[in-house]
């Protein structure tokens, strides 16, 4: 019979000599939640250790990510690759367990987590997916997607608003799959929690239509096992088992306190810790009874070689089906996807429309949602205005069990964007989510999570300048956009036009380790002419509109609304005897990536450069030089109609050429 004591022992020794090895770190809480992770990862979770990436695994996020070492014990003591050295090499350059679990460093983490709220909220995402797809995808007796979300969380994910957004959502959509562990031990950094944190827990989730459950003691296996088999039991209900801990549990002095929080117990104490436990081994030393009792690689594989046996014969009888759930799992393409693109811009480029590019993005959405039945789709309580819901799209709603591929998240800007996060990583769908680029701001850090992760939901922005208007300098977004810019592997997109646009989807849908940003205009922004050559061109980021030779007089750089009066200013400066280039520099994220021959064939030989944009300035410094000149806004908006605003701040033909002649 299994010793949960002894295994539990483990889990804190190798957390705390890890901990103490790296001299930095957090011992508390995964010496706390020992049990809490014994239980769930050798008793109830389906997973495979031998395969990670096994389509059916139940998904693990551990939300209060300073935990780390809770899951790294974990994962080294249930049988994955890693070793006993990768323990020792905690927090040190380059290894398998970095400070915070990470996404693609480390076998068997399910999502990057630390900044606190943010992993609850992808695993929101995960269960929406499983719930999703399940309802796609089963057939019959075959429950080919059929998994639970499990989720580790304190007292600070629960603080974070973010968690609020999610946990409300979550009970909304009746994601009974989704079964959070909160360990209550009412600690954090500045001491006990009841000073800033007393809110009845217990209510706040029934008010969200949650199954709560406890308070159990967070140190009895068995009361955690049954705690966990009720929380399975409900279908239609998400739940919280709310884990009363004692944090840096065996810690003679320090345990209870925030002192064993974030940083090393020290020699002494740990000496202390392994006479408290009874554990008379030596540092990194685990018994072989330990490993034989938590081993999982061999139930694992069983449950996976079910599934495997199944899946066969699901393939069988629903190949379609079989086939596309396959390839949507890994984000992978359709084999078409270079014709199904060229044929949009094809479509987009014949019509010739001047038309917002909120518009066009919608008519991209539109058209690129017949070929990509992964399409899910949303936006924070603003459908009407970020047009991201497409002619066939079904809303989670009551009436059809909170099933479909849109979303209407709500004021949640922050919410959705980290739930988005958590679809992306279960794989299966490619979410889309909309709000006013203003709003980017409450969403950002999880924007940050997405680049961090290497992975690709599609953040949709629109209302992208003061040409949204009357709303004023509230919702008129200046910064947002070279904000947006500074984020490493984020690609920003703001297009002009119906083309542009249309480009700005496909580079968005075919980047899988990128996210995207989209910003569109409220306003109609005219059709521009191109040939096949500016078209390729459109993908590099930046590119030449209108061609003035080799050393032009000038060299006038766009993006979106502001490419229009580029060409118009070019117009005119022509009728003066000026040569000039007008460049449309819709991502300069992508443009930045491209050789130098080509930057240079874009941007160099000009006498004189300008650059043009309804926003601040200093990201245009880089291209156009310190002898460039910058038409941009470096204050906040006004309320008045859109053309007064652009007459007021100088984007008029006539104001742009005072500045240059």
């Amino acid at each position: 019979m299994a010793d949960y004591g002894l295994m539990a022992n483990a889990v804190r020794m190798l957390s705390a000599d890890s901990v103490e090895k790296a001299k930095s770190g957090h011992p508390g809480a995964p010496m706390g939640m020992a049990e809490m992770g014994v239980v769930l990862w050798r008793d109830h979770m389906r997973h495979s250790p031998m395969n990670p990436n096994w389509l059916n695994r139940d998904r693990f996020v551990l939300s209060n990510g300073h935990a780390s070492m809770l899951q790294y014990s974990l994962l080294h003591l249930t049988g994955y690759q890693v070793s006993i050295d990768d323990l020792k090499n905690f927090r040190q350059f380059h290894s398998k367990t970095p400070g915070h679990p990470e996404y693609r460093y480390t076998p068997g983490v399910e999502t990057t987590t630390g900044p606190l709220g943010q992993g609850i909220t992808n695993a929101v995402g995960m269960a929406l997916a499983e719930k999703l797809l399940a309802k796609k995808y089963n057939r019959d007796h075959y429950n080919i997607v059929d998994h639970y979300t499990y989720v580790f969380s304190g007292d600070g994910c629960l603080m974070e608003g973010i968690s609020h957004e999610a946990c409300a959502l979550a009970g909304t959509w009746e994601l009974g799959k989704l079964v959070v562990l909160y360990d209550d031990n009412g600690i954090s950094i500045d001491g006990e929690v009841e000073g800033w944190f007393n809110e009845d827990i217990h209510k706040r989730f029934e008010s969200y239509n949650w199954q709560v459950i406890g308070p159990v003691d967070g140190h009895n296996a068995e009361e955690l096992s049954l705690a966990i088999k009720k929380a399975k039991a409900v279908h239609n209900k998400p739940s919280l088992i709310i884990c009363k801990t004692v944090i840096g549990k065996g810690s003679p002095n320090k345990s209870g306190k925030e002192d064993c929080h974030g940083a090393p117990l020290g020699a002494s104490e740990l000496e202390l810790v392994r006479k408290e436990l009874g554990w008379d081994y030596a540092p990194f030393e685990i018994p072989q009874a330990v490993y034989d009792d938590f081993d999982c690689k061999g139930v694992g594989m069983r449950a996976e070689n079910e599934w495997n046996q199944m899946f066969m014969e699901y393939q069988s009888r629903h190949h379609e089906l079989a086939t596309e759930l396959l390839r949507t799992s890994t984000h992978e393409l359709p084999k078409n996807w270079d014709k199904i693109v060229a044929d949009g811009i094809r479509l987009v480029n014949d019509k010739q429309e001047t038309i917002a590019t909120r518009k066009a993005s919608q008519n991209a959405i539109e058209y690129f949602a017949k070929h990509l039945p992964e399409f899910f789709g949303g936006s924070a309580d603003l459908t009407g205005s970020n047009l991201t819901r497409w002619s066939t799209a079904v809303t989670l709603s009551e009436e059809n069990h909170f099933t479909g591929n849109y979303a209407s998240y709500g004021v949640r800007e922050f919410g959705m964007s980290a739930i988005m996060n958590g679809i992306f990583l279960h794989g299966g769908l490619r979410p889309f989510g909309g709000t006013f680029l203003m709003f980017s701001e409450y969403a950002r850090n999880a924007l940050r999570m997405a680049s961090l992760m290497k992975i690709a939901p599609i953040f949709v922005y629109t209302h992208d300048s003061i040409g949204l208007g009357e709303d004023g300098p509230t919702h008129q977004p200046v910064e947002q956009i070279a904000s947006l810019r500074l984020i490493p592997n984020m690609n920003v997109w703001r297009p002009c036009d119906t083309v542009e646009s249309m480009v700005a989807w496909a580079s968005a849908i075919a980047n899988t380790q990128t996210p995207s940003s989209l910003v569109f205009s409220r306003q109609n922004l005219k059709f521009m002419a191109r040939n096949s050559d500016q078209i390729n061109n459109v993908f590099k980021g930046g590119y030449v509109l209108v061609d003035g030779g080799r050393t032009p007089d000038y060299v006038l750089i766009a993006t979106g609304s502001e490419v229009e009066l580029a060409v118009n200013v070019a117009s005119k400066l022509k009728e003066s005897g000026k040569t000039v280039r007008v460049v449309s520099m819709p991502s300069t994220n992508v443009f930045d990536k491209q050789d130098a021959a080509y930057k240079a064939e874009v941007l160099g030989g000009g006498k004189k450069m300008v650059a043009i944009e309804a926003g601040l300035a200093d990201s245009w410094y880089k291209y156009v030089g310190l002898d460039g000149t910058i038409i941009s806004i470096d204050s906040f908006g006004e309320s008045a109609p859109a053309a007064k605003l652009f007459e007021h701040f100088g984007f008029t033909v006539d104001a742009v050429l005072a500045k240059l002649v």
